[in-house]
């Protein structure tokens, strides 16, 4: 008997809708996970939603899970912690995170799903592909014992890359934004907040998480003569201009991209993807990134939050969604 869930689905830009989907029974080497709790990424959901991934990135930001195609219709989603009803013994009743769209539950294969550690609540859990990012861009970053840093752009990406860059001995780190509502959660994760204009300058490393030209121009700003900024934005379908007729060239400035889609060239051939994705979800233990968890949904309502996020009349850094207990899966022909 096939099993029926719910998906949110991204209809045609800017307008969502909850369908049926019918799975398949779990075969050898799969499991059947019920979802909890999903987070969704307001910089890249929201620009997916508004239909913003260029005609050129269409392969390139498929999600790992995702059904149709952009601009859509399309199921689009990657942070997704759910529980295993059915599967191998070893995952059986274990609590996992998994790169998945928005859907009440789903079969997925085995070695997809990552065990979320004890000491690691589920809603905290769905931040380990945006801490995973953060991993991947300090080791593309590099950095040394006693720098001074700045992270400009404190969304969840960037606001990630902070909290561990505290953790490093002698570090100092300073959050950059023009939302100076986003100075409290700086803060709780350990690091200083300015607002561009009142950031330091000739720091040792920077680190670019804003997805804007102005973002980008102000690091340039920040870091000093020899730097290389390390680039996490994913700018979509929007131009970035830059001013390079100034220190640019003189001072022998350079933008490395970073971006979680490969391991970072340091480590590749030794991390996986999935030893990646395990030490992202350790990392989770630490509390303080509760900061990042700043509103909570039901699952029934996200094609009306999903719109909110997008244009931004929801303020959020992760904004969470809850699934029911008892209806996430029905017989054939269920709803």
């Amino acid at each position: 008997m096939s099993t029926t869930a719910r998906a949110f689905w991204l209809r045609e830009p800017g307008a969502g809708e909850i369908l049926p989907v019918d799975l398949p029974d779990p075969g050898a080497g799969e499991v059947l996970v019920r979802t909890l709790v999903s987070g969704i990424s307001r910089g890249t959901e929201a620009l997916v939603f508004r239909g913003g991934v260029p005609a050129g990135q269409y392969a390139v930001m498929r999600a790992p899970f995702q059904d149709g195609d952009f601009p859509g219709p399309v199921k689009y989603g990657y942070l997704n912690v759910g529980l295993v009803e059915s599967g191998p013994d070893s995952l059986s009743g274990r609590t996992v995170f998994c790169l998945h769209p928005h859907q009440t539950a789903y079969v997925v294969p085995a070695d997809a799903v990552t065990v979320v550690p004890d000491d690691v609540p589920a809603r905290r859990a769905v931040l380990a592909g945006t801490l995973e990012t953060a991993v991947n861009a300090l080791w593309d970053a590099r950095p040394l014992v006693g720098d001074r840093t700045a992270v400009v752009g404190a969304g969840m990406v960037g606001l990630c890359v902070a909290r561990l860059l505290t953790g490093l001995p002698g570090v100092e780190v300073t959050v950059v934004d023009t939302d100076l509502s986003r100075a409290e959660a700086a803060e709780t994760l350990g690091a200083r907040f300015a607002a561009p204009g009142e950031a330091p300058d000739g720091l040792d490393l920077v680190v670019h998480a804003s997805g804007t030209s102005a973002g980008l121009q102000t690091s340039l700003d920040l870091i000093a003569a020899d730097g290389v900024v390390t680039d996490l934005s994913w700018y979509g379908d929007e131009p970035v201009t830059l001013d390079l007729g100034g220190r640019f060239h003189s001072a022998r400035l350079g933008i490395r991209a970073s971006q979680v889609g490969e391991i970072a060239a340091r480590r590749r051939g030794r991390r996986s993807h999935a030893d990646r994705m395990a030490l992202a979800l350790r990392l989770l233990a630490d509390p303080a990134y509760d900061a990042l968890l700043t509103g909570e949904s039901a699952f029934e309502d996200l094609p009306v939050v999903m719109g909110k996020l997008a244009s931004g009349s929801i303020p959020a850094l992760c904004h969470t969604i809850t699934y029911p207990d008892d209806s996430s899966t029905t017989g054939a022909g269920g709803r």
